[in-house]
């Protein structure tokens, strides 16, 4: 990668869609808005239909094989297919933001020999249950359905993102692609469900296109809401960090703005990791939740290479075996530096650069369930910029015929085989 892309500033004016830059003041109002509806529309309604179209053969799989009907979630009428969005992780949230936190371990009673599993409710960052909480204030919504208007919602949010950051790089077509693929990734089932993952990536995908049109105190805040939104905000906090420093050394925009990005950034991450070891009189108390309840710790990714190698030699002997999802883990894993080496020739701004990597880092070095990686990994929406970026001098028909099969797919690997053959 060329000094030159290593700022934040670094695309060519060249790479700079027709079109995509600031639109005039002059229009007021109702002409930027108009503006805004007719740059994003494409992306946004590619990016509906493929999620529509996965999330119908999900629903149509679970019908199928009345799955849905083991899952003591039904609301009122009795369980529905759709409730299985509101599982797992999803009952947590719902619980938060209904009863609050409670920073402890709390054992498990009633399950026999299993009964000395603890659980806590403080391994979930709070700006999502705030925002379910919010959402059922003005809507008179519950939990799940406010936290689906949520994470509905976010997803959008995250695929503009994802789109004006690659329609920079590469233009409209390019962001287009990007944002599709965003809806395709093996992890995408969590993007409409009771899951915290859409929001994350929507504040990661714009702090980053801060950084790179150096909105630099837009960058700090949006990093102080994605750590309070999940740990692995640390990626996206080093990011933007990382970048305004660059900026402070070259002087390319002042000092006032970078050095405020950066010392606003960290805190939100911070506050919340202090908040749950001062509630527990210890100040290594969430670390300490992690690895007593959910058993997450670091172990510089030896959990995640010996998986690997017991998935690929057919031995699943590990302690949490999901046969259908490690696969999926596997083959995302092997596909893993091929789109590292795609978005590296598009020099992409540091920035970028910084987030994927320790993105990758944190997803991959920790001991964690192996069929997760896929959902693990969606945060690191950059990977699909370079693939984007390379698909868009297909034709329009062969496009749309290269990506019709994976958008009824993903209802099954990245729904199905996410929530009823794994754990997600």
């Amino acid at each position: 990668m060329s000094t030159a892309s290593s700022t934040s500033s670094a695309e060519p004016a060249s790479a700079e869609p027709s079109g995509a830059g600031e639109r005039p003041d002059g229009a007021g109002v109702p002409g930027r808005f108009a503006a805004a509806v007719d740059r994003y529309a494409p992306a946004l309604g590619a990016y509906a239909v493929v999620k529509a179209t996965g999330l119908t053969v999900f629903m149509l799989l679970l019908s199928y094989t009345e799955d849905f009907l083991k899952k003591s979630v039904g609301r009122g009428g009795g369980a529905q297919p759709w409730d299985v969005l509101g599982t797992w992780d999803g009952i947590w949230y719902q619980r938060i933001a209904e009863n609050g936190y409670d920073p402890r371990l709390v054992p498990l009673h009633g399950l026999g020999p299993l009964s000395t599993i603890q659980e806590n409710s403080a391994a979930f960052f709070p700006l999502y249950p705030w925002l379910m909480r919010l959402v059922g204030a003005i809507t008179g919504l519950g939990p799940y359905g406010s936290g689906i208007v949520v994470s509905v919602v976010a997803s959008f949010v995250a695929a503009a993102g994802i789109f004006a950051i690659t329609e920079r790089m590469g233009g409209v077509r390019a962001g287009v692609i990007a944002a599709v693929i965003w809806g395709l990734f093996p992890g995408s089932g969590v993007e409409w469900a009771v899951y915290s993952d859409s929001l994350f990536v929507a504040i990661s995908a714009w702090a980053c296109y801060c950084v790179m049109t150096r909105r630099w105190v837009a960058a700090g805040l949006l990093g102080f809401a994605a750590g309070l939104n999940r740990p692995t905000a640390a990626a996206l906090i080093a990011a933007v960090s990382v970048a305004a420093l660059v900026a402070l050394v070259r002087r390319a925009d002042g000092i006032a703005r970078p050095l405020t990005a950066m010392l606003i950034t960290p805190w939100g991450l911070l506050w919340y990791v202090a908040w749950v070891g001062y509630r527990m009189g210890d100040w290594g108390g969430y670390f300490k939740l992690q690895r007593g309840a959910w058993n997450r710790y670091f172990d510089w990714g030896a959990s995640t290479s010996r998986t690997f190698l017991d998935v690929i030699t057919g031995h699943w002997t590990f302690w949490q075996s999901n046969p259908v999802p490690d696969l999926i883990a596997v083959a995302l894993l092997i596909a893993l530096p091929g789109l590292l080496v795609l978005l590296l020739r598009t020099r992409p701004p540091l920035v970028l650069v910084v987030y994927t990597l320790l993105t990758l880092f944190t997803a991959l070095s920790s001991n964690q369930i192996f069929s997760n990686i896929s959902r693990y990994l969606l945060p690191a929406f950059p990977l699909f910029i370079g693939l984007a970026i390379a698909l868009r001098r297909v034709r329009l028909p062969s496009l749309v015929g290269l990506l019709a099969v994976p958008s009824v797919a993903a209802g099954w690997y990245a729904g199905y085989a996410l929530f009823e053959l794994g754990i997600p």
